[in-house]
């Protein structure tokens, strides 16, 4: 007679248990089948991915800002009321009926000439892959006249606000990273960006562009990448996989190298085998290849279009190894709203711009 097996029963974890569940979960998971006498766990019916779910921390929502209370008595008793109209769009009016006052709210786009929605169309066509000429011939189409420096001061602008904003929530990335450099030019002179990626939500953590790889200096570039990774996440990696550059691996001397335990572990991939490869990293660089080759180069070393490339490619881009999902949605941060740009600049433009989670600092 075939046995029965039933799904293990998982009671929700605090989250200050989550530690010691994730070191529990192959001894529970062991214990179950050597218990049954079963066979492997492909021929159990064991969702182990709900032991999974069961130690994640909560997730971050960051949503698009509603209008709640009035601006001049914080009374919640408003309504809308009707639409002021001028050259460039519509914007809602509301009245509160408590002191009868009316009243714009245009979180993150006071004073701009143009409307919310053809900045953030603009932003997310040249970050697809547009150039900034062909934007601006984009935007006509929505009935949106500007030139491609308008539409390069934009990008300059909200990046910055964006970066800010972002830079106050911890990613909670896995414990093994990929670090790579690839080849870029800048005003016409070859240059090197190395940038460090999480290995299973393929977040992009870091960035460096330095001028080259192989001199003394190197290593000073890569050591920067790689104290920038422990101040954006907070902690060192337990396995760090880079290509055989010698300055990765006197930079990992310098910055995670420690006679205590955990002692991260580098692993140098210089081989295409499918076990020994950096394939990761390199499809990554391909990606940004794909944008700065519509650049043709880049005018500065400090230019906002590597910022904001490195937010869309975190929060915007949807990712098929991923599931559709995008690298900061594979960690515990969603953006909602149909136009995420709108959703970040709205939140990052308040007085105190903080997202509703209960687990980051």
């Amino acid at each position: 007679m075939a046995l029965e097996v039933l799904p293990v029963p998982v009671r929700p974890v605090p989250l200050k248990h989550s530690i010691s569940c994730l070191f529990l979960e192959p001894f529970l998971y062991g214990i179950y089948h050597r218990f049954l006498q079963v066979a492997p766990a492909s021929t159990v019916s064991l969702d182990y991915c709900r032991l999974r779910e069961a130690v994640q921390p909560p997730a971050t929502i960051i949503e698009p800002i509603d209008i709640h209370a009035c601006l001049y008595c914080q009374s919640p008793q408003i309504v809308k009321d009707g639409v002021r109209h001028n050259n460039h769009g519509n914007i809602q009016k509301f009245r509160c009926k408590a002191c009868g006052r009316y009243f714009t709210i245009n979180i993150g786009f006071e004073r701009m000439k143009h409307s919310p929605q053809g900045i953030t169309a603009a932003m997310q066509l040249y970050f697809s892959g547009e150039s900034l000429r062909n934007t601006a011939k984009s935007l006509r189409l929505i009935g949106v006249e500007v030139s491609h420096k308008t539409v390069y001061c934009w990008i300059r602008k909200y990046v910055e606000v964006m970066g800010k904003y972002l830079n106050q929530i911890k990613p909670q990335v896995s414990d093994t990273w990929r670090a790579d450099e690839m080849w870029l030019k800048i005003k016409g002179n070859p240059k090197y960006l190395y940038a460090l990626l999480d290995d299973e939500t393929r977040y992009w953590i870091a960035k460096e562009v330095a001028g080259d790889k192989f001199s003394r200096e190197a290593s000073e570039y890569a050591s920067q990448l790689f104290r920038q990774g422990k101040e954006i996440t907070g902690k060192k990696p337990l396995t760090l996989i880079t290509d055989g550059l010698h300055a990765y691996h006197l930079a990992y001397k310098r910055e995670f190298y420690a006679h205590q335990k955990p002692v991260t572990q580098h692993v140098e991939h210089i081989a295409w085998q499918k076990d020994k490869g950096n394939q990761k990293m390199e499809a990554f660089n391909g990606t940004v290849r794909s944008r700065e080759k519509v650049m043709r180069s880049l005018k500065r070393e400090d230019s906002p279009i590597l910022d904001g490339y490195q937010i869309f490619h975190n929060h915007m881009r949807p990712h098929m190894a991923l599931g559709g999902k995008t690298p900061a949605e594979a960690y515990g941060i969603k953006v909602e709203g149909q136009d995420k740009w709108l959703t970040l600049i709205q939140n990052a433009s308040r007085k105190y711009p903080k997202a509703h989670n209960s687990w980051h600092t």
